[in-house]
């Protein structure tokens, strides 16, 4: 398996605190299963990007790690006006593995305005987005059948290992299997922080997929797709996405069936 999404490198965020907790967590991913780590700290207002100094974490992991992981770098990329400005003048500064796909993340309340726009612009300029985690962003949510627009002009989606699990609670949960019901996920990765909360596993996402998807979509969310952003090559072929039935476009006021997978299962 390899997790596109995993905050490894230590003192940069809110995830690893010290490289004895990344050592951990990379002890974790390996007796998991996962083979490839993309090390995505925040680029963000609250935490600065530190292109130089990242890959310098990178290179003391490896030395500690070995071959027993293969390491690459990446970001959590915030979708502020000045992180996108900077990320077309330097789209490799931030990208996966400096090729053209790119990890994005949406504020918890609020979408950017013409962020479609931003997003048409990006694939001109040779990159693809990847919207992390909309499962648990409630404004994305509230937008639902705007992931599916997004998808369509090339956007891919990754949904978290935790959420399919329930670690999020039952909201995240139940609004994850819908978009892979309506097959518009791409990818499945850890997000992992730590080995306590936010462990670096996916087998168990992994055993889920198979269970309710199949193997070969399991396959497709946590090896193939994952293996191809990781390298930077297309995508393989990808199963036809579905429709968001017309009677769930518009919640109505007495039935919001999408928003009410949030406000009744447990909070972020």
């Amino acid at each position: 398996m390899i997790d596109i999404h995993h905050h490894l490198l230590y003192g940069l965020d809110d995830g690893s605190p010290n490289i004895e907790t990344s050592l951990a967590m990379a002890d974790m991913a390996i007796a998991d299963g996962i083979t490839h780590v993309v090390c995505t700290p925040h680029a963000s207002s609250e935490y600065r990007f530190q292109p130089e100094e990242n890959a310098a974490r990178v290179a003391r992991l490896r030395e500690s790690i070995g071959d027993r992981l293969t390491l690459g770098l990446g970001c959590d990329f915030h979708l502020s006006y000045d992180n996108i400005e900077d990320a077309f003048a330097h789209p490799a500064k931030y990208s996966i593995n400096g090729k053209q796909y790119l990890l994005v993340e949406f504020p918890d309340f609020g979408i950017p305005k013409n962020i479609s726009t931003t997003f048409y612009e990006m694939a001109v300029a040779g990159m693809v987005p990847v919207i992390t985690h909309p499962e648990r962003n409630l404004t994305l949510m509230q937008k639902h059948e705007t992931i599916g627009e997004w998808t369509r002009m090339g956007c891919l989606v990754q949904v978290t290992a935790g959420s399919l699990l329930g670690k999020f609670g039952k909201g995240p949960q139940r609004v994850a299997r819908q978009l892979l019901d309506l097959r518009w996920v791409h990818v499945v990765a850890t997000d992992a922080h730590n080995t306590t909360s936010r462990p670096p596993l996916m087998s168990d996402a992994f055993a889920f997929v198979a269970k309710h998807y199949g193997k070969e979509e399991a396959e497709r969310l946590c090896v193939t797709n994952p293996q191809a952003i990781f390298m930077g090559d297309p995508l393989p072929e990808q199963p036809r996405a579905k429709e968001i039935p017309d009677e769930e476009k518009e919640p109505s006021a007495k039935g919001r069936r999408w928003l009410s997978f949030f406000r009744r299962g447990d909070p972020q």
